[in-house]
């Protein structure tokens, strides 16, 4: 029996979405399907393995949904995905949602514990999973976790790598005839994949989308990201395809708009500069991280880059200092994106907006688009809305909304509005022109002997300094204060004379700065750089971890 995913927003407004055109009201392979019809020679994919057209993709996508409707997967039931960038997970995203089947995907460098937690809360009957990938062997690791996983009927093991016992193979999977292939047709307002987010749960909250949310909602932000009359988007996605920030990739810039993607199997500064030479992406979509990885390798070859459209770049806060380098090594717009898979979406656009001169304004966000959500700032206590102007939480509801948090009412009950307005957990204003700036996390403060402390905004004054390429701040145990802050910095590279970075200097540029005394950093971890998680965010739990044991 599948999952019981229900819209936790008024049936009257996701409808009227449909109705009004802000959603095409289609499911994502019947939107796929009018694409490749469109088109038919059009590149879809490029890979490590080549190009792929449009059609030859849809024959895959044809065979596959055959294969698996073979094994019994139908309409309803969770399917994860563990798979690296790359034609098979684009393949995989599409056939399930032919068959009206719900996609769980996750990023491969997810390991096996947190594999079989979302499996077995997701109540997924299969995965289709890598054989091998970068040593480790996930298809194998969960084939062995079957007996903690009672609704797992079947692992499939994709790519090189031993095949599992009692596992079949994508392969295999592959060659069922095509002709055999009838699309499932499911409601667009139904669910379509289950983003995963990290937050600030114990363990990873999963978050039901729906077809017209993915490819309405979230395919109405990647519109407005496209300059009047051009032709359909070239997008290399630095980000994993699994992430939430990689949910754009298949349902939005394939099948909404017609798109190539161009992807990495794994990411490193060198691919990206080689991708971008090489294939001209019209949008570079990454993490501010990534980008000042790239910034760094340019300043080191001295290279330059054919101009994008635009670089987007999403999943953690971007300073004013890592934008302008951007903008001017990339010679194009620097979006920030501000969103989550709980359900929030603001950009910068291609116009951009200038920050705020006052510490306290946060990141600028951009201004809310309704046609992908309407957001508003209340008062967390009671969700009344806020003056103009006034710090309050952010929340948001609109055709991007999703449907409800997947087997977890609990999350429901504490993070939606019983009007289904999404609540962020995340601190910002509205000022008087409309625009969205972001200050900071309810929950994410380091308490120091009673008193909080927000690392986003020191993040915010040490990304300024000139010695400093990437920053994370996190707190670290201590017996006397309880926590003290930290500073994991990666210094720039480039070989610029000046005093090293020593804790002092730090304190010295935000006296300057004039942040107050008592939220300085009081411990100092540089590193080469900034260690990512499987989402290609960085990892704060591992530098925590190195903070703490460096003290």
């Amino acid at each position: 029996m599948p999952p019981a995913l229900h819209d936790l927003l008024p049936a009257a407004l996701r409808r009227s979405w449909a109705v009004e055109g802000v959603c095409p009201d289609l499911d994502l392979y019947s939107l796929f399907r009018a694409r490749q019809v469109s088109d038919l020679h059009r590149a879809a994919v490029v890979d490590g393995k080549g190009k792929l057209c449009y059609t030859a993709l849809d024959r895959k996508v044809r065979c596959l949904a055959v294969g698996l409707r073979g094994l019994g997967i139908g309409p309803g039931d969770v399917v994860g995905v563990q798979l690296p960038n790359g034609r098979d997970a684009v393949v995989t995203d599409l056939a399930l949602a032919a068959l009206g089947a719900v996609a769980l995907p996750y990023p491969v460098g997810r390991g096996p514990a947190e594999a079989t937690s979302l499996l077995r809360r997701a109540e997924a009957v299969a995965v289709v999973v890598a054989a091998e990938h970068r040593g480790a062997h996930p298809a194998r690791a969960l084939a062995e976790a079957r007996a903690a996983l009672p609704a797992l009927r079947h692992v499939v093991a994709a790519g090189r790598g031993p095949r599992p016992e009692g596992a079949f193979t994508l392969r295999e999977l592959l060659r069922a005839d095509p002709k055999d292939f009838v699309a499932a047709r499911p409601d667009p307002d139904g669910p379509a994949r289950i983003l995963v987010s990290s937050g600030s749960e114990a363990e990873p909250k999963m978050v039901a989308y729906s077809h017209n949310a993915l490819a309405g909602g979230r395919g109405n932000f990647f519109a407005s990201l496209m300059p009047a009359g051009a032709r359909p988007p070239r997008c290399l996605f630095l980000v994993p395809l699994a992430s939430a920030f990689g949910s754009n990739g298949t349902a939005v810039a394939l099948a909404r708009h017609g798109g190539t993607l161009v992807l990495l199997d794994h990411f490193t500064p060198e691919a990206a500069i080689a991708a971008i030479r090489e294939h001209e992406p019209t949008h570079v979509l990454g993490v501010p991280t990534m980008a000042r990885m790239i910034l760094d390798r340019l300043a080191a070859d001295g290279g330059t880059l054919p101009p994008p459209t635009a670089l987007v770049l999403g999943g953690s806060p971007l300073d004013a200092t890592t934008a302008a380098a951007a903008r001017e090594a990339f010679g194009c717009p620097v979006v920030n994106l501000y969103g989550s898979a709980d359900g929030v979406n603001c950009h910068t656009g291609l116009e951009g907006h200038e920050e705020g001169s006052a510490p306290e304004h946060g990141v600028v966000a951009g201004r809310p688009d309704p046609r992908v959500a309407d957001i508003r700032v209340a008062d967390p206590a009671t969700h009344e809305p806020v003056p103009d102007g006034a710090v309050g939480e952010i929340v948001a509801r609109g055709p991007m909304t999703p449907l409800c948090y997947v087997g977890a009412p609990e999350l429901d009950a504490r993070y939606r509005t019983p009007d289904g307005w999404v609540r962020t957990g995340d601190l910002g204003l509205i000022d008087g022109g409309g625009v969205l700036h972001v200050v900071g996390r309810l929950k994410d403060v380091v308490i120091r002997g009673g008193a909080n402390i927000s690392p986003a905004e020191v993040e915010r004054e040490l990304s300024a300094h000139p010695l400093i390429r990437d920053v994370v701040c996190v707190g670290v145990p201590d017996p006397v204060m309880g926590e003290r802050l930290a500073a994991c910095v990666v210094p720039v590279s480039d070989g610029r004379d000046g005093a090293p970075l020593t804790l002092d200097a730090l304190g010295e540029h935000l006296a300057g700065r004039g942040l107050d005394r008592a939220k300085h950093p009081e411990r100092l971890l540089l590193v080469p750089e900034m260690p990512l998680t499987p989402a290609g965010k960085p990892d704060r739990t591992a530098l925590r971890e190195r903070a703490a044991a460096g003290s």
